[in-house]
């Protein structure tokens, strides 16, 4: 059964860094995409960054310079590492999946791509 665990939210001044993991079992990273959401409360959930399975990377202008992907396959976990942290950053943290094969091609960073979802992790951001 195909599962997500995101972890490692927190409260962190502005300013700061975060790392948030995303745990999968039940598939292999080789076959699919995975992508970073966040909700903030009142807001629509929109896409943060995307790893595909070949391992091509994008990001959404609001994050980009300061927000990293990447995954280790030995772990079969995707990080998404955040730099420079604003207030405006805080959101619940979701990571999602969605199956495109063996090095598959980039998927848009849309919600409506992935069909596998996380339970979510809160990031705080606040002096």
């Amino acid at each position: 059964q195909l599962q997500l665990v995101e972890s490692g939210g927190g409260l962190v001044q502005p300013g700061g860094p975060l790392r948030l993991s995303c745990a999968a079992s039940g598939f292999s990273l080789d076959y699919y995409a995975i992508g970073w959401f966040r909700q903030a409360p009142g807001k629509e959930r929109e896409g943060v960054s995307c790893l595909s399975s070949r391992g091509g990377t994008a990001y959404a202008d609001s994050v980009k310079g300061r927000f990293t992907i990447s995954r280790d396959n030995a772990k079969n976990t995707v990080y998404l590492q955040m730099n420079s942290l604003k207030p405006e950053d805080t959101a619940i943290y979701y990571c999602a999946a969605r199956y495109t094969g063996w090095n598959g091609r980039m998927v848009p960073l849309s919600r409506t791509e992935f069909g596998s979802w996380g339970q979510g992790t809160q990031v705080t951001v606040s002096s």
